[in-house]
């Protein structure tokens, strides 16, 4: 076309009409474009029943729910494997099993953690020894107090027996007898305040012996965590201290 001239009715209808065409062309080759990627993409579930049978669907196969399912591409290689689908009692299984493990896991980051502590806390045997000595002079200073106390019932009870001597063959005075009944009470209670002093006692160097062997073999290398969790009793028994 010249310079400044302008386009015919003819040219017009011509450019339109190959817009057309091209526009045709591309709503053509969407669906088949679509076509192609669906068959690429779509999966084929083999499986054999039962009945030693071969069973091929597009969907997972209701009756090898029980089973494994191979998940095929369309050339026949395999993409995935579709697990079985658990009975209740095998779920319950597994969940316990799950539970189990996680618990297990848990114990042993915790075991680790607790590990660390203990080297951070105790840096070699001699600062380990002070904290026993530290914990056993608490129980020492009640075992004393309790003997004390025993000493002041028993010279509490002197200038009781000595009033009893007169009425030796007579009915004792309540006043007397309550007395001697409360003296009895506490001298009691001491003695059993004193059997769980000496059992705290011995509780006390049994965890920190438990605690030493751990620490021995912590200090020779032994990584935090591989030998396991400490003891229930002396993990909760650690525990508590701490928190004091």
């Amino acid at each position: 076309m010249r310079p400044g001239a302008q386009s015919t009715p003819r040219s017009l209808r011509a450019t339109a009409l190959a817009a057309a065409g091209v526009a045709a062309s591309l709503l053509c080759a969407a669906p088949a474009a679509a076509q192609a990627r669906d068959a690429a993409s779509a999966a084929i579930y083999t499986c054999v029943d039962d009945q030693g049978r071969r069973i091929t669907s597009d969907r997972p196969i209701p009756a090898c729910s029980a089973k494994e399912q191979h998940i095929l591409n369309r050339d026949g290689s395999l993409r995935a494997v579709h697990p079985p689908t658990l009975t209740a009692d095998e779920r319950a299984e597994r969940e316990a099993r799950e539970r189990k493990e996680s618990a297990e896991r848990m114990a042993r980051i915790e075991a680790t953690r607790r590990d660390k502590n203990l080297l951070v806390r105790f840096p070699d045997e001699a600062a380990h020894r002070k904290a026993r000595e530290a914990a056993l002079d608490t129980v020492r200073l009640a075992i004393k107090a309790t003997e004390e106390r025993q000493r002041e019932l028993q010279a509490e009870r002197v200038p009781l027996e000595n009033e009893a001597e007169f009425y030796a063959g007579k009915r004792m005075p309540a006043k007397l007898k309550l007395q001697f009944d409360a003296n009895d009470a506490a001298v009691e209670a001491q003695k059993e305040a004193a059997a769980s002093q000496q059992a705290e006692l011995a509780r006390v160097n049994r965890l920190y012996d438990i605690e030493l062997e751990r620490l021995r073999r912590l200090w020779a290398g032994a990584p935090p965590g591989s030998m396991g969790p400490l003891p229930p009793a002396v993990a909760i028994d650690k525990s508590a201290a701490a928190a004091r």
